[in-house]
């Protein structure tokens, strides 16, 4: 393949369109010698005439007649694939969307993004994956094609935006002992936390800021996702911290209540994530944008297509 000019299928096509070098030759914008040179080196690669004359005009021959409609078909399938497309059918377009993220989010996604796909692209179909234990590189081996979390990518072939940020608050249910009034850094350390992390930590930037302050807090266990972590504190004494707006609606559906922390922390961002390859897809950039649209409306919508930067904290 290294050694075939695929130019000369474009220099074919236009000579038996044409029956002609001069017609050919004018086609292509090149001059009639520059033609005749070009069909040369067709007849060396084919191995065959191409074009024979015959009194004072040029025939096929019985190998170009075969070639004529597969040679016709290469050139309108290459010029496809090397043209941009400017316009995306949406009611025709047919692919297999996947989506991996944090449980919250994928929650706060999962409706409104259904409801926008089936609307306006009612073949396309979308699998919502959950965040694995382990980082997986399966952006890079097109086993997903969106990633939504809140950290950047470390790796220069994966593309990134912040979509929005949330900050995090303490989910409690209504009736617990210290639910009424602001909450201190003193009864912060009173209460029993059940933390979310899908790889089972028990620590993060919580535990950093009160360890700066001389201060422990009491984890007992970690939950996988936030509903489960939410649904524990619904039937207990225990709390979980979680992003505000993000996990309102389950909150609410459990009867839970929210309280400011008497911590700075840094906000949780909304970034997606996805190979490179696909900046340019315009399927691809019609499901960002259908993501990016539903989880601004989830957040404050802040970050207006910002490149990932910093280390905030994780969702909860």
């Amino acid at each position: 393949m290294a050694q075939v000019d695929l130019n000369l299928l474009v220099a074919l096509d236009a000579l038996l369109e044409e029956n002609s070098v001069t017609a050919a030759a004018d086609r292509l914008n090149l001059s009639p010698p520059a033609m005749s040179r070009t069909l040369a080196r067709i007849r060396r690669a084919t191995g065959d005439d191409i074009l024979v004359r015959v009194g004072r005009t040029m025939v096929p021959t019985p190998r170009a007649l075969e070639l004529r409609e597969e040679t016709r078909d290469l050139v309108r399938r290459a010029t496809a694939v090397l043209t941009p497309v400017r316009r995306l059918d949406l009611a025709g377009l047919n692919r297999h969307f996947t989506v991996r993220g944090h449980d919250a989010l994928l929650a706060a996604l999962a409706a409104p993004l259904i409801a926008r796909v089936g609307a306006t692209a009612p073949n396309v179909h979308l699998s919502l994956l959950a965040e694995s234990a382990a980082d997986q590189p399966d952006l890079a081996r097109s086993q997903v094609d969106l990633e939504i979390g809140a950290n950047e990518p470390r790796r220069p072939e994966l593309s990134s935006e912040v979509v929005g940020t949330d900050r995090v608050v303490l989910a409690l249910r209504r009736g617990h002992p210290l639910a009424r009034g602001r909450v201190s850094v003193d009864k912060l350390v009173r209460m029993t936390f059940v933390a979310v992390s899908r790889r089972g930590r028990l620590h993060d930037a919580i535990d950093d800021s009160l360890a700066e302050r001389g201060l422990r807090r009491r984890v007992i266990a970690s939950l996988p996702t936030s509903a489960a972590a939410l649904d524990v504190v619904s039937r207990s004494d225990a709390v979980a911290v979680v992003a505000e707006r993000i996990c309102r609606p389950a909150s609410a559906r459990l009867g839970l209540v929210t309280r400011r922390l008497p911590l700075e922390l840094p906000p949780t961002q909304v970034v997606l994530t996805w190979h490179h390859r696909h900046d340019s897809d315009p399927a691809h950039t019609w499901l960002r944008g259908q993501v990016r649209d539903v989880l601004r409306e989830a957040t404050d919508g802040t970050a207006k297509g910002r490149p990932a930067t910093g280390r905030p904290r994780g969702f909860a």
